[in-house]
């Protein structure tokens, strides 16, 4: 993975059609085969979203994406999910990067906001390692457990 990295931030209608389908065969790549999870993933939410990705002129699709969702959207807060690196780009701190970069990029967009997110509760401790904290009970969605996180709007007084 020495190819330099692209990352780009945009609203759903400033992705191409190219960029959306690599987006979406990235995401179908990791929810649905390697986790074995059927569900509907290309959801309603795409199009209300700001999507940050990782790109790779040797790779077809983004190393790395998530999807930032306003506030009102799914939560009261602004939320991030469809949090993933594809298997080419993991183990190097790609997931650390986009899920620092994106919370930069969410928060500039919604300064002054708490963020929620439903993570998978084998991320906790991954979540937790950005100041998320457990904000509800451990539950099932797609088959898989999931955990509703909360990272606090920053103290005004900081």
């Amino acid at each position: 993975m020495s190819a330099p990295l692209v990352w780009r931030w945009t609203r759903f209608d400033g992705l191409t059609v190219r960029e959306l389908q690599a987006i979406h065969r990235a995401r179908q790549e990791v929810f649905v085969v390697e986790q074995d999870c059927v569900y509907l993933d290309a959801d309603a939410w795409d199009e209300s979203a700001f999507h940050l990705a990782a790109w790779s002129d040797r790779h077809p699709v983004p190393l790395a994406y998530a999807r930032w969702l306003d506030p009102g959207v799914k939560y009261l807060e602004p939320s991030l999910g469809r949090v993933l690196t594809t298997a080419a780009a993991r183990g190097g701190g790609l997931g650390r990067e986009l899920v620092r970069r994106v919370l930069e990029a969410g928060m500039r967009v919604h300064p002054g906001l708490g963020v929620r997110i439903s993570a998978q509760s084998r991320l906790e401790r991954f979540y937790a390692g950005y100041g998320f904290e457990i904000a509800g009970e451990r539950y099932l969605e797609d088959g898989i457990e999931h955990t509703e996180m909360l990272l606090h709007p920053p103290d005004p007084a900081e």
